[in-house]
Order: structure tokens, then C-alpha cells, then sequence
């Protein structure tokens, strides 16, 4: 194998020193290209942070939002409820009806039972109250639902299964003036029970408190129906 001249090896060492440097060359401009990638994705990314925790704010607020608009809603469809079941007291215009026994002393052969107020009477002055539009009804701080029971019991008149002697005090929560005007037609309940000496006080009023129904339901038969299906 011939010996390389000393001119052979310079070029040599020039060669390598070329392609070194343009390799070198070549290494740094593709970390600084992969830099310049990293950098512009990091940049990328912290944009697309800040975007994103914007969202989430802006959702949060949104959420909790919904949250108090839902509870509110929820509040008044369970109040509204409460007031239909007649669980919470009312207060409100309406009229104040005080009925008690005539104090006429019956004719002979007459009936006396004609001269005192029974659960028929008490039931067409509530028919009346509640055709005129009274909203809610009591009588002697008993309040009165569907499911109320005006019965006679002997001498007394038994109201959700509490007994009262006369006089009854009947409370209507509506248009005062409407109210009273039902019960003052003529030929109605009021001057019929007049007409046997039955007193019959209707005073309209600014406000009037009814209190809650004091009484128990109980369902032995009735289920709610799956799905709400009838």
C-alpha cells in the first residue's frame, strides 16, 4: 500500500474538517429548529391553558347559576305545594262569618231543631263561599280541605273530628266584596237561616289569618301510579 504524501493528508484533514463543520452546522440548526417547535408548542399550550380555566370559570359561573335558579325553582313548587295541602298557615282579605242558634223561643208544635244551626247550614255557606272564589277556608281555627268532615254530632258540629258548640266562626280568604256579596243574595243561604231568627254576621276584612290543617292523611288503599300513567 503506497504511502499517502504529506499534501494527500492535508487534503484529507481539510476534507473531515469541512464535513465536520457542516454536520455540526447541520446538528445546531436542527436543535434550534426543535427548539423553535418546542417553544412555539409550549406557547401553544399556555394558550390553551389560559383559554380552557376562562371556560371553566365561565362554566362554573354558569353552573352555579342554574344551581340557585333550580333551588329557587324547587322552593316555590314545594311552597306551592305546601299551600295546596294546606300545610303552612295564609293570611289574606276575605270575610269573617260568625253564626250562632236563634234566640227565639220555638211556636208550639213547632220543631226547635228548625231554630239551631246544623252541618247542612255550615255546608251550604262554605258551598257559597267556595263558588265565589274563597281560596281558603276555616271554621273555629280548623282549617278546611277536601278531605275535611263538617258532620253533626248531637248537639255540636264536629269539624275534622274536633267538636264545636255554637257559635262558628267561619274565615274566607278572597275578594272581600265578592265573598260578601254571595252570601247576601237574596233567597240565599244568609236570609234563609235569618228567616228563623239564626244570627248571621258577615264582616269583610283587610286580613285574615287561616292555620295550617292540624290533622293526619292516611292511604290504605291509594298509590301513586308508576310513570303517571292513569
Amino acid at each position: 500500500m503506497a504511502a499517502h504524501s504529506p499534501r494527500e493528508k492535508f487534503f484529507v484533514f481539510l476534507v473531515c474538517l469541512i464535513v465536520g463543520a457542516m454536520i455540526s452546522t447541520q446538528f445546531r440548526s436542527a436543535e434550534q429548529a426543535k427548539q423553535s417547535v418546542n417553544q412555539q408548542r409550549a406557547e401553544d399550550l399556555v394558550e390553551k391553558l389560559k383559554n380552557a380555566e376562562k371556560e371553566n370559570k365561565e362554566l362554573s359561573a354558569k353552573l352555579e347559576e342554574m344551581e340557585t335558579q333550580g333551588a329557587d325553582g324547587d322552593r316555590k313548587v314545594l311552597n306551592d305545594l305546601k299551600i295546596k295541602a294546606g300545610e303552612v298557615p295564609l293570611h289574606g282579605p276575605g270575610v269573617l262569618v260568625v253564626v250562632n242558634d236563634s234566640k227565639v223561643t220555638p211556636k208550639a208544635g213547632e220543631n226547635p231543631n228548625l231554630y239551631v244551626i246544623h252541618d247542612d247550614d255550615l255546608l251550604r255557606l262554605l258551598n257559597e263561599l267556595r263558588a265565589a272564589g274563597a281560596e281558603a277556608l276555616s271554621i273555629n281555627q280548623e282549617r278546611l280541605l277536601d278531605i275535611s268532615e263538617v258532620r253533626c254530632a248531637g248537639p255540636t258540629v264536629s269539624v275534622n273530628n274536633t267538636r264545636f258548640s255554637p257559635p262558628y266562626e267561619i274565615r274566607a280568604i278572597g275578594d272581600p266584596k265578592t265573598l260578601e256579596s254571595a252570601l247576601r243574595l237574596r233567597g240565599g243561604v244568609v236570609e234563609t237561616l235569618k228567616f228563623w231568627g239564626i244570627t248571621v254576621d258577615v264582616k269583610k276584612k283587610d286580613n285574615l289569618v287561616i292555620p295550617a290543617y292540624k290533622g293526619t292523611r292516611h292511604f290504605e288503599y291509594a298509590r301513586p301510579e308508576e310513570g303517571g300513567k292513569g
